[in-house]
């Protein structure tokens, strides 16, 4: 198979984010906020490097075709699309199999080659997920949650008195004012509840368990979480790169 520089897209709620793969090597990456998305943006942060082909993992079904149209123009050719065109390889348990977003099943994929199974995938993104693979590399299900930043802004849009605070590390531990006390509620019960939830998750399908965690606030929320083991920023990405060059390879 020759040599191909693959532009990895992962569309996202609040950011679309992009990895160039030259040879199978993330050699950058770049983020567009979803709601400001135009053609023009990916150019200018592509700047002189080409993308040969693409491939898409999408769950804003409005902006799919959008940006599969605009990558047409810069690559010469449609891209794939996770689920559409490239169905993700693992035995998927939900009882509803086609409820789960596309990016979970990407990172539960990823997660399972690059660090094995058993492993609890956890995603701070818009909402955070919890993707859980069994010994036997089965995708058993997980748990949705409120982001940080959507958590944060409901304080203020359902309460009378709470400022809209910007998401960032709180000064203290116990808060004493407001606005840290808000951001201390959110860091600190969040990588609580992340910790919990990866002991219960233990439990339930064995100790030693690995997990890892990825998504746009990780670096923020990662040094409050103790049982997280590895973070790897670029999971998602990693895995469409893997899904691609794994489904050329079986139908060449």
């Amino acid at each position: 198979m020759r040599k191909i520089n693959l532009l990895a897209v992962d569309v996202g709620n609040t950011n679309i984010s992009f990895g160039l793969f030259i040879s199978g090597h993330l050699v950058t990456t770049f983020h567009i906020p979803t709601c400001t998305y135009n053609p023009g943006k990916i150019r200018n942060k592509l700047k002189k490097k080409a993308a040969d082909d693409a491939v898409i993992c999408s769950v804003v079904p409005g902006l799919t075709n959008r940006i599969a149209k605009d990558l047409k123009a810069i690559t010469g050719k449609l891209p794939y699309i996770i689920g559409k065109d490239i169905k993700v390889p693992l035995k998927n348990l939900y009882r509803k199999p086609n409820q789960v977003g596309e990016d979970r099943l990407v990172n539960a994929y990823a997660a399972t080659i690059i660090y094995g199974a058993p492993i609890i995938a956890v995603d701070f993104g818009t909402a955070i997920t919890f993707d859980v693979i069994s010994g036997k590399k089965e995708y058993l299900g997980g748990m949705i949650i409120p982001g940080l930043k959507i958590s944060l802004e409901a304080l203020h849009q359902r309460t009378a008195l709470l400022p809209l605070a910007k998401l960032e590390k709180p000064r203290d531990f116990i808060g004493r004012d407001t606005k840290n006390s808000m951001l201390s509620g959110i860091i600190y019960g969040f990588s609580s509840l992340t910790d919990d939830l990866i002991m219960r998750i233990r439990k339930a399908i064995g100790r030693n368990t690995l997990s890892i965690a990825t998504g746009g606030n990780i670096r923020l929320i990662s040094r409050y979480c103790r049982q997280l083991d590895k973070v790897d920023i670029n999971l998602t990405l990693k895995g469409l790169n893997m899904l691609y060059f794994n489904f050329n390879k079986k139908n060449t």
